[in-house]
């Protein structure tokens, strides 16, 4: 039997990919099962979201039915579109209080436009067919659905950027507690290893620069090549255990240290960073635990989404 380290791992989540080589573009969808409590956590300066306020603590909705993660840019946001028509047809979703049923469907996206066909975005069919794809079998990862667009340190362009990608991870703890998350690697900061080294970023020729250098001699007050301003890291945490919606949250908060500990610089005024927190609530767990456990799980998917990736529309892949 294939073991599965990927956030499929969590019982009842589904992962479906769509995947367009031609443009290279595509979209991720997590279909959640009835009764997750959802969270988020934004903290990049240029985010393109939908449903993140609903999200938040002191708001009336604490379920969601599924997470979309689309290239695209704000256009790439229309996938939630299908995937919302996908769940009304299987009668999952919010129920108001009028009747009517409205799935919630949690968005984020990340500018791929400078790479493949810009203008070719994921829109509501492909969000429809992520779903009618979506498994949970281990997690394809690399340069498909939401990465394949992917890319790090693109600042100079993508002759010296590397390829980013999609990826996932996964562990579980005593008494059956899981935690895993998924990422969208399009980082404008490098990816760096676990030893301390660039796994992935700007280069020169063969040589990564480190975007902290480029940054270091850059004249002050200058403005950020166009490159620069295109990037973002998206993604999923989820466990089995029991939370909040308050203790979603507070996953999904923790759980960017651990994007701070494997993209350097992260959270910058470039990049949308946002992650999704989901609980399917099968599980008792202290709220720490999780949070620890799935800021490590982040920094595991974000570095295997670049060694997955694979060398598209000139940009190289890091292998």
């Amino acid at each position: 039997m294939t073991s599965n380290n990927t956030l499929t791992a969590v019982p009842g989540i589904r992962v479906g990919h769509q995947t367009n080589l031609e443009a290279i573009t595509g979209c991720t969808v997590v279909l959640c099962p009835p009764g997750t409590v959802g969270g988020v956590d934004q903290r990049g300066g240029a985010p393109g979201t939908r449903e993140t306020d609903l999200l938040r603590p002191m708001h009336l909705v604490e379920q969601v039915d599924a997470v979309v993660l689309s290239g695209g840019s704000a256009f790439g946001l229309a996938a939630a579109d299908g995937v919302m028509r996908y769940l009304l047809e299987r009668q999952q979703g919010y129920r108001s209080r009028a009747g009517f049923l409205v799935p919630i469907v949690p968005s984020a996206i990340l500018f791929d436009l400078g790479i493949g066909d810009g203008d070719v975005y994921p829109d509501a069919a492909m969000g429809y067919a992520a779903c009618a794809a979506a498994v949970d079998m281990p997690v394809v990862q690399g340069s498909v659905g939401a990465g394949t667009g992917c890319r790090v340190g693109a600042m100079l362009g993508n002759a010296s950027a590397t390829k980013g990608g999609i990826g996932s991870a996964s562990i579980e703890l005593q008494d059956g507690l899981v935690v895993a998350a998924l990422m969208a690697v399009n980082a404008v900061g490098d990816v760096i290893a676990e030893d301390g080294t660039i796994l992935a970023g700007l280069r020169d020729g063969e040589r990564f620069v480190g975007l902290l250098n480029i940054l270091a001699a850059m004249p002050r007050g200058a403005p950020p090549s166009a490159g620069a301003t295109e990037n973002t890291v998206i993604g999923v945490v989820a466990t089995n255990a029991r939370l909040t919606k308050e203790g979603a949250n507070k996953v999904a908060q923790m759980a960017h240290d651990g994007l701070a500990r494997s993209v350097r610089p992260s959270h910058t005024m470039y990049d949308g960073d946002t992650i999704f927190s989901l609980a399917t609530g099968t599980q008792e767990a202290d709220t720490t635990v999780v949070g620890a456990f799935a800021a490590e799980m982040v920094a595991r998917a974000i570095r295997n989404g670049v060694r997955a990736a694979t060398t598209l529309g000139g940009v190289r892949a890091s292998h």
